[in-house]
């Protein structure tokens, strides 16, 4: 069976940057650190130049392939949370060092983005009642962090 795992980009941080993610998330382990035999254009002899790692089923590589190529929004990885203090726990751990963005987007203290969404986003985002979507909407794109209790009650106009 093929399996499609990500590539991560680091420039010398591959196995601080796995391991922050493998203590943030359960059922996440290091499955592997590669050393460079040799130097290497991005390494010396010795150095970290991948590191395997698993958050929550999903197979990761961390490359130390030096400072050519940096993150950009266009690729994000989304948490999806079952309370708002399961998305606290994540926006404050991935925003320590990092930068909060808007709309629940932030980059942690490596550059790489993320979007921590709260329970129910989608159904008060792309719910039946159109005005109500609307007004969930327009409170988001004010917001940094997202706030369940905020979102709902635009959504049902107790705002």
């Amino acid at each position: 069976m093929e399996r499609i795992s990500p590539c991560l980009w680091f420039d010398g941080v591959a196995e601080e940057a796995a391991s922050m993610y493998v203590g943030l998330f359960p059922d996440s382990e290091v499955l592997e650190v590669t050393r460079a035999g040799g130097d290497t254009p991005s390494n010396a002899a010795g150095d970290v130049m991948l590191v395997r790692f698993r958050l929550r089923g999903q197979t990761y590589t961390a490359l130390n392939g030096g400072p050519m190529f940096q993150f950009s929004e266009a690729v994000s990885f989304a948490i999806e949370c079952s309370s708002q203090e399961e998305a606290d726990h994540y926006w404050d751990a991935l925003c320590d060092g990092g930068e909060p963005g808007r709309c629940g987007w932030l980059k942690d203290r490596f550059g790489l983005s993320w979007q921590v969404i709260p329970p129910g986003l989608g159904d008060w985002l792309g719910g039946p009642d159109a005005a109500g979507a609307g007004r969930a909407m327009q409170a988001m794109l004010g917001m940094s962090r997202l706030d369940i209790a905020a979102l709902r009650a635009a959504y049902e106009g107790r705002v």
